[in-house]
């Protein structure tokens, strides 16, 4: 373990400015041309079949999402903090019986260090080579308190990096990327400052959470763009302008829904080979 993670952190450096030279993704869609008559929605950019999951979502039939709304990956949370979810196991085997792609996600808080944290995470998720990584990196709404700090997220993704060779997806709204105070029912909290560029978090590929119609990209991440953008919430109340899209995935009760900056072959691709350190 320490010669690998000895070998790995000389890596890093390497990896992050690999990284950051990527070729730019698209930053926010183009609107739909409007039909006399008709008021159209914004086309989504990109390839939408990414859904994801935790464990109060109610799920019937992967193979149903497969075949009836063309999802071809879904990215279900494994923990929070020191917390595993109890369907990600059994949603993994439903998923991989069905051929989709299968990613991990962990919830960062700040009860812990961002170390810990990530071998909680991987603890959780078992990851094979083919798993996506990601951390989720946003506001706790029900305890503002223990909302994840960039500090405790930079170590997170270095931790993920050292022990797996891989940097991991982050999940991220714009304006708390970019260190902005958000406001919640339960008080207000903030990132503790911006993802600057050069940083680990700024190497890692994004998956932007933004559910206007035109999504707004942070700062870090200017001239690369976004792989994911999750444009529906399954929030009926918060879940923006596509929110009933949600609800319309085949075998699935309701969903967070995303879309990929490319085409399928693409997908396919970057899922096996994202945040790769090094490559």
């Amino acid at each position: 373990m320490m010669q690998r993670r000895g070998f790995l952190a000389g890596s890093l450096a390497l990896g992050l400015a690999a990284c950051a030279g990527e070729p730019a993704r698209p930053a926010r869609p183009p609107r739909a041309k409007a039909t006399p008559g008709v008021v159209d929605e914004p086309a989504l950019a990109g390839l939408n079949a990414v859904i994801d999951l935790h464990h109060a979502n109610g799920v019937k039939s992967f193979t149903a999402a497969r075949d009836g709304s063309g999802v071809l990956a879904v990215i279900h949370k494994a923990s929070e903090g020191d917390w595993q979810d109890p369907r990600y196991e059994e949603r993994r085997a439903g998923a991989m019986d069905a051929g989709l792609l299968w990613g991990a996600y962990h919830f960062g808080t700040r009860q812990h260090p961002g170390r810990a944290q990530a071998q909680m995470f991987l603890a959780a998720a078992r990851p094979d080579p083919a798993t996506l990584l990601v951390l989720d990196l946003e506001l706790n709404e029900r305890a503002p308190g223990n909302t994840m700090q960039i500090d405790a997220a930079e170590d997170f993704v270095r931790e993920i990096a050292a022990t797996t060779g891989r940097l991991p997806l982050l999940y991220c709204h714009p304006a708390w990327a970019d260190g902005d105070t958000l406001p919640s029912a339960k008080g207000s909290a903030s990132l503790g400052g911006a993802v600057m560029p050069g940083t680990a978090l700024a190497a890692c590929d994004l998956w932007l959470a933004d559910y206007r119609y035109e999504p707004e990209l942070p700062r870090a991440w200017d001239g690369r763009g976004w792989r994911l953008w999750q444009y529906a919430g399954d929030d009926a109340r918060t879940g923006g302008p596509f929110r009933d899209r949600s609800r319309e995935v085949r075998g699935i009760e309701r969903c967070d829904r995303s879309v990929f900056a490319g085409n399928r072959d693409e997908l396919y691709r970057w899922w096996g080979s994202v945040g790769r350190v090094g490559a």
